[in-house]
């Protein structure tokens, strides 16, 4: 068979594979489709086949599989109609083909027209040299939020499949993409209540940043699943009978933790796979009419809490107070046999769909509601972050990323309102949340009656009033007693206007001063003050002098300064020579065949370079550069906990590096001990690490309290092999629970 009529049967092939897909996307469709609906899509199908005909992916296949692919997300995992499921499969004929919105607009309609150009929009971001892309992009994106959500609800469905089908890609670019991810477009997701494409996205992100955890994790779960689907079979044999009796309707499910959480749960409590507890749950999904809802959730929680005793302090009732995405469901920690906690969770269907779709489920649920109607809740949720839209990408995205992800506390105020709030809000966060007039004019605040200062930090059940004056306005303090962007970008609006009126004063001041010193006002001038003050603006200075914080004295100095500037100018110059010599020798490593050296690039170049000390990356640990602004090359460990923000938002900063030959130069670690206090325990502490050759004892402290042994151990080793050896054998000790590193934070 010649080479043509293989070609032609893989076309054949691939066509078949084309409409297989497109049927399955009308199959699967969350939303009822009308013949009008269908005939939208189709029409869809059509051009952007015929638009990206000629385009393949990285990895050969067809492209038009991929907006297949991502209209099948939206119809199905977001539920969205056919509107967003037209835009989906045109998301990217505008900048790959010669098609353009206005093309859109007139073969299909505004709408649609609209969610295409969004989407564009966000693709077609110009680069800025001096600023991260990346937080610029996602500055942008987000900022489409006030066009249409749905803009965003597409974009998390592109994001996951590209994610799904990234193994073809260069390795850095699996990095950036996977760190992107994990640093805005997940906790998007979870902030919007679709906590299935969450879940997908951490995990990718993951297998792609960290592999080998990834898939050490992978195969542990796969090991012990059998065991696992026993125990919660186990545990719902007992529940099945008594819900039965009681005629609950229902389905149980056991549902493992995500590869993700349980990283999560290894660091942040410092344990192995198999010390994390709670790897799985179990999920009771029962049938309800909403007026009966509440009522059989707590039947089913004295069920359960009949055969299993609970944690009491493991309780979360979102039915009473749904989370602020519009998650409700009851979640109880049980001790279930064996002595394991099992976290139970509770939802009715209603519940359930709300929980995997989030967005979708809401106006479905919403009498008369249609997808248009929805858009509202969800606009009025996120519109706050947007007000600070004015400082610079990275800060906007640190800001918009911290309201995602945090957790929620629920408050009330004095005539018993709830109110939900973030995780580590203040009391001068509830005044602002109230409204920002209050928040400006707060004087103090009392909490559960009692006066409290502005930055005390709330807590589920407190209830807080805000005493306010007319005279009160925020100072510079205020910024750090508030967690939420709402209440800071107010007080930093606030304080800026009093600066700048304070500041045209002060130029005017500055002006008149600087007349008596016979120096007249300039550019020049204001930069030359500027640098001679160490400051950052021009208003900063005019702000200091109109708050009298520059005397008249130092205006001399500068004066007089200036009258001398020739001389001046040598002596900073040699001065600022010396001095870089001076770091230059501290900071530059001795490269030598002898010593361990660092190398960076595909060209394993050898350059100047710092160790962060955030992690404190020694011979041996998986590394990469990060340029900086002002501090050359710096070296983090790859699982540096600053290692996935420096990916995301710097991509184009980090340098590929490695460590070569491992042999002589020390380094120093520091090892965190703890026991039982075992007669003899010092002794064969001191033992072990005195018997690891090349290891050197610098300090040791131990204590005891209560018959638990605590003990930190500095030593100074040659590289992470010989690290790694130490810390296994002082494991086989007698007493000894555990022994981890410490990583400086």
């Amino acid at each position: 068979m010649n080479r043509a009529v293989m070609i032609e049967i893989d076309l054949e092939k691939e066509n078949k594979a084309i409409a297989q897909e497109y049927k399955e996307l009308l199959r699967i469709s969350y939303q009822t489709l009308t013949a009008e609906d269908k005939k939208l899509i189709r029409k869809a199908f059509d051009v952007s086949v015929e638009a990206h005909k000629e385009q393949r992916r990285k990895s050969g296949e067809a492209y038009i599989f991929h907006p297949i692919a991502v209209a099948k997300i939206v119809a199905s995992e977001i539920g969205l109609g056919a509107t967003s499921i037209a835009a989906a499969l045109l998301h990217d004929v505008v900048e790959d083909t010669d098609l353009t919105v206005h093309d859109i607009e007139r073969m299909f309609n505004s709408k649609v027209a609209q969610l295409v150009e969004g989407l564009t929009k966000i693709s077609m971001v110009q680069k800025d040299l001096n600023m991260s892309m990346q937080a610029e992009n996602f500055r942008k994106m987000i900022l489409t939020l006030n066009d249409d959500v749905r803009v965003i609800l597409i974009k998390l469905a592109d994001r996951l499949h590209n994610m799904q089908t990234m193994d073809s890609m260069r390795e850095d670019k699996q990095t950036k993409i996977a760190s992107e991810t994990l640093y805005i477009y997940a906790p998007l997701a979870h902030r919007l209540g679709l906590y299935n494409i969450k879940t997908k996205l951490e995990d990718l992100g993951l297998k792609y940043t960290e592999p080998v955890i990834y898939n050490d994790i992978i195969s542990k779960i796969k090991e012990t699943k059998e065991e696992q689907d026993d125990y919660i079979k186990s545990i719902s044999e007992v529940l099945k009978k008594s819900l039965n009796d009681e005629g609950v309707e229902y389905i149980i499910k056991g549902r493992p933790k995500s590869i993700y959480s349980i990283r999560r749960k290894m660091l942040a409590q410092n344990v192995s796979f198999e010390e994390v507890y709670d790897k799985f749950a179990l999920r009771i999904v029962y049938k309800a009419n909403q007026h009966d809802e509440k009522f059989i959730a707590w039947k089913i929680y004295s069920i359960v809490t009949d055969h299993y005793r609970p944690s009491p302090s493991r309780l979360r009732d979102w039915i009473s107070s749904p989370k602020s995405t519009g998650y409700e469901a009851l979640h109880i920690t049980v001790m279930g046999p064996k002595g394991r906690w099992v976290e139970v969770q509770v939802r009715s269907e209603r519940m359930d769909e709300i929980a995997e779709k989030g967005y979708a489920a809401h106006y479905k649920y919403k009498n008369g509601a249609t997808e248009e109607s929805g858009l509202d809740v969800w606009l009025n949720l996120l519109k706050e972050a947007l007000e600070n839209s004015e400082t610079n990408a990275v800060d906007f995205v640190e800001d918009f990323k911290m309201n995602l992800y945090s957790k929620e506390i629920f408050v009330f105020t004095p005539k018993g309102e709830i109110k939900s709030l973030p995780k580590g809000a203040t009391s001068l966060d509830f005044a602002f949340s109230i409204h920002s007039e209050i928040g400006i004019r707060t004087r103090g605040t009392r909490v559960n009656g009692k006066l409290v200062p502005l930055n005390f930090e709330l807590k589920s059940g407190d209830q807080i009033e805000v005493i306010t004056s007319q005279h009160q306005k925020p100072t510079i303090n205020w910024i750090d007693y508030v967690t939420t962007s709402r209440a800071k970008t107010k007080i930093k609006n606030v304080l800026n206007e009093n600066t700048k009126k304070i500041g045209e004063e002060g130029k005017e001041l500055l002006t008149r001063k600087l007349k008596h010193l016979k120096i007249t006002m300039s550019e020049q001038v204001i930069n030359e003050l500027v640098n001679f003050f160490k400051l950052k603006t021009s208003l900063d200075l005019f702000y200091r002098v109109g708050i009298g914080a520059i005397e008249n004295q130092q205006l001399k100095d500068f004066a007089a300064q200036k009258s001398n500037t020739f001389i001046n100018f040598f002596k900073n110059k040699m001065k600022r020579s010396s001095s870089n010599t001076a770091d230059e020798d501290i900071h530059r490593p001795i490269v030598n065949s002898n010593y361990d050296v660092l190398v960076f690039g595909k060209d394993q170049d050898k350059l100047d370079y710092k160790l962060s000390p955030c992690c404190n990356p020694i011979p041996g640990d998986d590394v990469f550069g990060f340029v900086t602004i002002n501090e050359g090359i710096k070296v983090h460990k790859k699982d540096c906990p600053n290692a996935i923000g420096m990916q995301s938002n710097y991509a184009y900063r980090i340098m590929l590096a490695k460590w070569i030959d491992s042999s002589q130069e020390e380094f120093k670690a520091i090892i965190n001990v703890t026991g039982m206090d075992v007669l003899g325990l010092t002794n064969q502490l001191t033992k072990v690490i005195s018997n690891n050759m090349h290891v050197n004892i610098q300090s040791i402290a131990l204590s005891t309290d209560a018959g638990i042994f605590n003990g930190q151990i500095t030593v100074i080793v040659q590289n992470n092999t010989i690290l790694k050896k130490m810390i296994t054998n002082i494991k086989k000790i007698d007493g000894v629970d555990k022994v981890t590193r410490e990583y400086k934070t």
